[in-house]
């Protein structure tokens, strides 16, 4: 499986980015998907996850209200869309998939190469 993420940029604080997550080689409809973000000198963190069918969705509390997750599994894809950005929210954005469930990153079995994402105050 590859994931190949996407639609990170530089932004003005206030702004919005959507970042795609397109994956290939199989389907991944039976995955939970996530998003993590790691920023220079940082943990890589979750963002925000997905279950396999989209029916349970978790934010971290920094980004609750301003960030949504969504999946087309008919597209094999995932996606983030992030609004009102921060400068804080800036970092390189990475997809990831996982058969289970959970917040931990060293727990995926299937990574994106990640997407800069930069906020300018």
């Amino acid at each position: 499986v590859q994931l190949q993420a996407s639609g990170g940029g530089l932004v003005q604080a206030g702004g919005s980015l959507r970042l795609s997550c397109a994956a290939s080689g199989r389907t991944l409809s039976r995955h939970a998907m996530g998003w993590f973000r790691q920023a220079p000198g940082k943990e890589r963190d979750i963002v925000a996850r997905i279950s396999s069918a989209g029916a349970t969705i978790d934010y971290a509390d920094s980004v609750k209200g301003r960030f949504i997750i969504s999946r087309d599994n008919a597209k094999n894809t995932m996606y983030l869309q992030m609004n009102s950005l921060k400068p804080e929210d800036a970092a390189v954005y990475y997809c990831a998939a996982i058969r289970g469930w959970s917040t931990k990153a060293n727990e995926y079995e299937y990574w994106g190469q990640g997407t800069q994402v930069t906020v300018s105050s």
